[in-house]
């Protein structure tokens, strides 16, 4: 093909360059000797020259390579866990001390014992779905002995008497 082609050229060339040293009139013509050169540089220097891509930082940051997403034969727990706060783990009961029958009477609030990690958004959810109430504001505090108290105004159609009446603390 065409490597034999070139190499074939370079002898040529080799020779030409003997037969030149050696003055002999049996030496190849000189435009044979030309074509022998372009083909001997052609061989020996490749056309296809690498070019070194240039970096513009001066950290080197490695290629984000394929990721595969995980697809594990089985679950790592055996079953899932159960959610943490419901309705009923977030009310725990009602306070029926004077202060909270108070609070009723006067304020149309209801107290509650609430679990700690209950915010007042889940508090207030948790009220409207166990009783059926809507919710004006709620407060909370956290009491000496570790129990979250919630304070559960009732909006003006409600009246915090007759829903104490149907859960049962009065």
């Amino acid at each position: 093909g065409l490597f034999e082609a070139a190499l074939s050229n370079v002898r040529d060339c080799t020779a030409a360059a003997w037969w030149s040293r050696k003055g002999d009139a049996m030496a190849p013509k000189g435009g044979d000797t030309k074509k022998a050169a372009k083909a001997l540089k052609a061989v020996t220097k490749s056309s296809f020259k690498k070019t070194r891509k240039p970096r513009y930082s001066t950290t080197f940051h490695r290629p984000k390579t394929l990721t595969i997403k995980r697809a594990p034969l089985f679950p790592k727990k055996s079953n899932p866990p159960a959610e943490k706060l419901d309705a009923w783990a977030i009310i725990k009961y009602p306070l029926t001390t004077e202060s909270a029958m108070k609070k009723i009477e006067d304020n149309n609030t209801l107290v509650f014992i609430t679990d700690v990690r209950a915010s007042k958004k889940q508090i207030k959810a948790a009220v409207s779905r166990l009783y059926d109430i809507q919710t004006k504001r709620i407060n909370t505090l956290i009491r000496p002995d570790g129990a979250k108290k919630a304070y559960v105004k009732l909006t003006a159609d409600y009246d915090a008497l007759d829903v104490a009446n149907k859960i049962g603390i009065i």
